[in-house]
């Protein structure tokens, strides 16, 4: 049951003036759409994920088209979003629906979390957002908004706890809970952010336990950011943009010109077919995947 919650009022006025106008929250975003959003918007922009989104949507407006191309087409289409796997999971997605659901997203928060590669935040997310349903939403930004407002924390734990999810089910409000996830989520991505949060402007900064308690700061293990330049993985991106530049098989001579490294360059790539996002052909070549891999 919804507890008393003093925050829901402050935080919905903010975001009925402050929420962007985000195509995936309008009144005509197909539930496809809102699930399409939701696994882009993992770990990547929103800046970056608009033109991504609308070019994709163009082109597979529903689960049936996307599961009628090969998943190699969903990799080429996924551009410089990063973290691919996202785009074959998605392929995936769009042939369960198509096989098991009628062509449609279901509805049910069970159903959503049975599909491939779907996550418990993002069957929570695409059953409250696309279908009204009541489930606690906690993406990175709630988890951290709910730290310092109620719990008077800096940053949540590493992973989801318990007591993250029964305290996000107890702050759903009876009515409307969808709208309730949202502006948490909105506040945690432009006001209440990781590195500067911007308490001046913060609808929710004279109930906020961390404000109040003079903003300590978080005293567990050190926060670290995430590396990239040299990595494995900008290596696998180094060898999948050439793959995705062409629509014919890859010499391999055109792979280890992208990356000086032999034998990281030869993980990387080994790794990139181990996963499904290459195909090695027997005359030595490499593409894009044709094959679905088994679930």
């Amino acid at each position: 049951m919804a507890e008393s919650n003093p925050l829901r009022e402050p935080l919905l006025d903010w975001y009925g003036t402050h929420a962007r106008d985000l195509p995936w929250r309008r009144a005509d975003a197909t539930p496809w759409g809102v699930l399409v959003s939701e696994i882009m918007l993992q770990q990547t922009p929103v800046a970056r994920v608009l033109p991504v989104w609308a070019q994709w949507l163009a082109r597979w407006p529903a689960p049936r088209d996307l599961a009628a191309e090969p998943p190699g087409e969903a990799v080429r289409a996924w551009g410089r979003l990063g973290y691919p796997r996202r785009a074959l999971n998605l392929h995936a997605c769009a042939r369960a629906i198509t096989a098991d659901h009628g062509g449609e997203v279901p509805a049910g928060h069970d159903t959503l979390r049975a599909l491939p590669g779907i996550g418990e935040y993002t069957a929570a997310a695409v059953a409250s957002f696309a279908f009204g349903g009541r489930h606690p939403v906690l993406d990175t930004n709630v988890r951290r908004v709910l730290a310092r407002a109620v719990r008077g924390e800096e940053y949540p734990p590493k992973a989801t706890t318990a007591a993250e999810r029964a305290l996000a089910t107890r702050l759903l409000p009876t009515v409307d809970a969808p709208t309730w996830g949202v502006a948490v989520m909105e506040l945690g991505a432009l006001v209440c952010t990781a590195r500067a949060p911007r308490c001046a402007d913060c609808p929710i900064a004279a109930l906020c336990r961390w404000r109040l308690a003079g903003r300590p700061p978080h005293d567990g293990p050190a926060r670290k950011g995430q590396t990239y330049a040299g990595t494995d993985r900008q290596c696998r991106g180094r060898l999948l943009a050439v793959l995705r530049g062409s629509h014919d098989p890859v010499p391999k001579a055109a792979l280890d010109a992208v990356w000086s490294d032999p034998v990281q360059r030869e993980r990387a790539l080994d790794g990139l077919v181990h996963d499904g996002l290459a195909e090695a052909l027997t005359d030595g070549t490499y593409r894009l995947p044709l094959a679905v891999i088994p679930q």
